[in-house]
C-alpha cells in the first residue's frame, strides 16, 4: 500500500472503531466477548471523557441546584441519609457462626448483637452471577435472565457468555486483506430488569456501585459504577494467563498459554501475546517483545518491556506494568499486567497475569461514567479490571503456587478497599456498595485445608480470611451514624468439592443421550453427540436441559406432556443418587425450574436444577459438555471448595446495624429494602419485600 493509502486506512480505523470476533474459544474460561473489543476505541473513549468533563464543569452550578430541589421533593419520606452495602462473596454462615462463637469475629458479632443477623436465602442455582443479579434487581432469575455463567446457543449447542452479547459491525469495508469496519460493534448487557441504584438515581439519590457482579457492560444511570464479574481481559477472554519458560516441553493449559523463552547467557527474550490483529483476520495475534537481564544475584533480574525497566525478584510480583499492542499508527490497545519471576536456575520461569484492560486508558467502557475508571486509577493507582481477577486457574494448573496466589488475591483486595473507602469518604447522602470477592476465591482454592484434607503452614488461610473481612467491617463502622444503615451480606455460602459428577455420562448410560457411531465418549461442547437421539444434556454449572423440539435446533422432545414426563423421570432417578465408591448421597434433590420461578425468561433457564450434596459438584468435564467413561471422578485440583450445590445447603449471611423484621430473608429482599429506606415504593415487578416489614401471616 502507498503511504497515502496507508494513512487513509489508519484514519478510517481510528474514526470507525475496530472489531474482532474472537469466537467461542476452546475452554470454559475463554468464553468472552472476543479480542476485538481491545480496539473498540480507547482514543475516542478518552476524547469523549474530556468533552463530558468540560461540559460537566460548565453546567455544574445549574445542575446541582436542580438536583438538590428534585432530591428534596423525591425523598421527603426517606428514613436514612446513607446506605452502605459490604458484599463478602461466599462468606459462609457455618464458618462465620463458629468463629463468632469463638470470639474471633468481634465486629460482626457486634453487628449481630446491636442490630441483626440472619442466614440469607440464596437463588436457584446458588451461583454468584445469578445471586448478585437478584440482589441488584429484586427479582428471580426468570425475571432477570441470568441462570449461570454460560448459556447454550440453541442453534449450535455451543456455550456463550450469559451476561453479555457481542453484535458485529453492520458494515465492513474490505481493502485487500484488510477488513475495516465502518460502524462500531456493540455489546449488550443480557441481564434484564432494573437495578435498584438506577431507580434511586432517577430520584437524585447518589450511588457509587463498585464491583457488583454482572454489571458489564456498564449501564447508564445517575451515579457511578465500576464493572465486575464477566468483564473481559484485553484478549477478550474471561482471564487467560501466560507462562514463559526456557525449558522446552509441551504443556497444555486449560485457561492459559505457555510460551518459550530464548536464553543467551544472561539475556532472556520473549514475546507477550495480546489480542488478534483487528484488521487482518489471518494475521494472528499481536505481541510485545520483552527482555529479562539476569543479574549476578541468583534470585533477581531486570525486565525491560515497552522501553521501561522493572526489577524482578523470585517470588515477588511487579507492580502493574503497562503494555501497548499496536496494529499501526493510532491503532493500539493498552493493557496492564503483573510479572512474577518463579525461578532463574536451571531454567527461567515467568508467570504473567491476564492482561487487564488499562483502567486509565480503557479500550472499552468498564465504568460509568466512562471516565470513572480513569479517575480511580489517577487517584489511587492502577487496579485489576478483569471480572475474575484472582487467577484461580493459574494455581489449578501449577503456573503459580499457593503463596503466590494468596499474595495476588490480597493485592487485588487492597485495591478494592481503596476504592470503597474513597467512596465512603465522599458519601454524605446516598448509597455506597462494594463486593469483595477474595472471600470466594480463597475458599475455592483452600477449602481442603478447612475440612482437614490437607495440612501445612497455610492450613488456617480461610479462617484468617474471615478475620480479615471482619476487620474490614470494623473499619466501615466509623462511617456509620444514626442516619446510616449498614448491611454486610454474602450471595451464598460454601461447601466441599471432593468428587465430580458427569451427568452427560449418566444420561448416556441411561438412554437419555446418544453418541454417534457407537462411541463411548464425546469431546468438548458435545463433539460427537447424536442430537437426533438425545433427550437431555448438561452444560455449565447449574443444571440439565431437555432437547426440546422447536426450541433446540435438533430437538426431539415434544414440549408439553412429553417434556414434563421426561423431567419427572429425571427428577425421580437423580434425586438421592448414590456414589457407588463412597456410599454417600451425591445428589440431594433435582428441581423443576418451572416450579421454582415464574417470569418472561423462564424459557432460557435450565429445565432442571441439580441440587448436589456437600462434597459433590458437576465435574470439570461435564461443565464443558464432555462425555467421559465414568460418572463419578475425584477432584484433584486445588479448587476444592464450591457452592454450586443444592442452594438449601449454602445460604449466605446478612448482618445489619438495625433490627430487621424478616425471619427468613432472601437476597431478593435487599433491592426493595434500599428503595424503602429512601422513601420510595417497591415497584410492582419486584418479588422481594422490605426487610423491615414483618412477613404476613400464613
Amino acid at each position: 500500500m502507498s503511504s497515502a493509502a496507508g494513512l487513509l486506512l489508519l484514519a478510517l480505523m481510528s474514526a470507525a472503531g475496530l472489531y474482532f470476533d474472537g469466537g467461542s474459544g476452546q475452554h470454559l474460561a475463554y468464553i468472552g466477548p472476543g479480542a476485538g473489543f481491545a480496539f473498540l476505541g480507547s482514543f475516542l473513549t478518552l476524547l469523549w471523557a474530556f468533552a463530558v468533563s468540560a461540559a460537566t464543569m460548565l453546567t455544574w452550578p445549574v445542575r446541582m441546584a436542580w438536583k438538590a430541589a428534585k432530591r428534596r421533593r423525591s425523598l421527603k419520606k426517606a428514613r436514612v441519609k446513607k446506605l452502605i452495602f459490604v458484599g463478602l462473596d461466599g462468606y459462609d454462615p457455618r464458618t462465620a457462626e463458629r468463629l463468632m462463637a469463638e470470639g474471633r469475629l468481634p465486629n460482626l458479632s457486634r453487628l449481630a448483637k446491636e442490630g441483626s443477623y440472619r442466614r440469607l436465602r440464596t437463588t436457584f442455582p446458588s451461583l454468584s452471577p445469578v445471586a448478585w443479579s437478584t440482589f441488584a434487581t429484586g427479582v428471580s432469575p426468570a425475571r432477570h435472565n441470568i441462570f449461570d455463567f454460560l448459556n447454550r446457543n440453541l442453534k449450535s449447542y455451543l456455550p456463550e457468555l450469559s451476561s453479555s452479547r457481542v453484535n458485529k459491525p453492520r458494515r465492513v469495508f474490505k481493502i485487500g486483506r484488510y477488513h475495516i469496519p465502518l460502524s462500531k460493534p456493540s455489546v449488550d448487557l443480557r441481564r434484564k430488569s432494573i437495578p435498584f441504584w438506577k431507580i434511586l438515581g432517577q430520584h437524585e439519590v447518589d450511588c457509587t456501585i463498585l464491583r457488583i457482579p454482572i454489571t458489564f457492560p456498564p449501564e447508564k444511570f445517575n451515579g457511578r459504577l465500576l464493572s465486575a464479574m464477566c468483564t473481559p481481559d484485553l484478549r477478550g477472554t474471561q482471564g487467560s494467563f501466560s507462562f514463559f519458560s526456557t525449558r522446552n516441553e509441551s504443556v497444555t493449559y486449560e485457561t492459559g498459554s505457555r510460551y518459550p523463552l530464548q536464553r543467551s547467557g544472561n539475556v532472556v527474550k520473549g514475546v507477550l501475546e495480546g489480542p488478534d490483529h483487528p484488521l487482518v483476520p489471518d494475521a494472528g495475534k499481536l505481541g510485545v517483545p520483552f527482555t529479562i537481564y539476569l543479574n549476578g544475584a541468583r534470585n533477581s533480574a531486570t525486565l525491560e518491556i515497552g522501553g521501561e525497566k522493572y526489577p524482578l525478584r523470585v517470588g515477588e510480583y511487579t507492580p502493574w506494568v503497562p503494555v501497548t499492542f499496536k496494529a499501526g499508527v493510532a491503532v493500539k490497545a493498552r493493557g496492564i499486567c503483573r510479572f512474577l519471576l518463579n525461578q532463574t536456575e536451571p531454567d527461567v520461569n515467568l508467570y504473567v497475569t491476564p492482561i487487564n484492560i488499562d483502567p486509565e486508558n480503557p479500550a472499552l467502557p468498564i465504568s460509568h461514567p466512562s471516565y470513572y475508571s480513569a479517575y480511580l486509577a489517577k487517584l489511587l493507582g492502577a487496579f485489576a479490571t478483569v471480572g475474575m481477577a484472582e487467577d484461580t486457574w493459574a494455581l489449578n494448573e501449577g503456573a503459580i503456587d499457593e503463596e503466590a496466589f494468596l499474595r495476588q488475591a490480597w493485592m487485588i483486595h487492597e485495591e478494592r478497599e481503596k476504592m470503597f473507602f474513597n467512596a465512603l469518604d465522599r458519601l454524605r447522602e446516598g448509597v455506597a456498595a462494594c463486593v469483595f470477592d477474595a472471600s470466594d476465591r480463597i475458599q475455592h482454592m483452600f477449602y481442603r485445608y478447612l475440612e482437614g484434607r490437607a495440612d501445612g503452614p497455610l492450613a488456617d488461610t480461610i479462617e484468617k480470611m474471615y478475620q480479615r473481612m471482619d476487620e474490614l467491617v470494623g473499619r466501615v463502622f466509623r462511617y456509620v451514624d444514626e442516619e446510616t444503615v449498614l448491611f454486610v451480606l454474602s450471595d451464598h455460602g460454601f461447601g466441599s468439592f471432593r468428587r465430580g459428577i458427569n451427568l452427560n455420562t449418566w444420561l448416556l448410560d441411561h438412554g437419555y443421550l446418544a453418541l454417534k457411531d457407537g462411541a463411548e465418549t464425546a469431546g468438548p461442547y458435545f463433539k460427537g453427540v447424536d442430537w437426533s437421539r438425545t433427550k437431555a444434556y448438561t452444560l455449565g454449572l447449574a443444571g440439565l436441559y431437555l432437547n426440546i423440539a422447536g426450541r433446540e435446533a435438533e430437538g426431539i422432545v415434544q414440549p408439553g406432556a412429553e417434556a414434563e414426563a421426561v423431567k419427572a423421570e429425571l427428577i425421580e432417578k437423580l434425586s438421592g443418587l448414590k456414589d457407588p465408591a463412597t456410599g454417600e448421597t451425591a445428589i440431594q434433590r433435582v428441581y423443576a425450574t418451572n416450579r421454582l420461578y415464574r417470569g418472561p425468561y423462564l424459557e432460557d433457564a435450565p429445565d432442571l436444577i441439580v441440587g448436589y450434596n456437600d462434597g459433590y459438584r458437576t465435574s470439570w468435564a461435564a461443565a464443558q459438555g464432555i462425555v467421559e467413561r465414568e460418572v463419578f471422578t475425584d477432584n484433584p485440583k486445588p479448587w476444592s471448595g464450591d457452592h454450586s450445590v443444592d442452594p438449601v445447603l449454602v445460604p449466605g449471611v446478612l448482618f445489619s446495624n438495625r433490627k430487621i423484621a424478616a425471619e427468613d430473608p432472601g437476597i431478593e429482599d435487599l433491592a426493595p429494602t434500599a428503595l424503602e429506606l429512601f422513601g420510595l415504593p417497591t415497584p410492582g415487578h419486584m418479588e422481594g419485600k422490605s426487610l423491615f416489614q414483618a412477613a404476613a401471616p400464613a
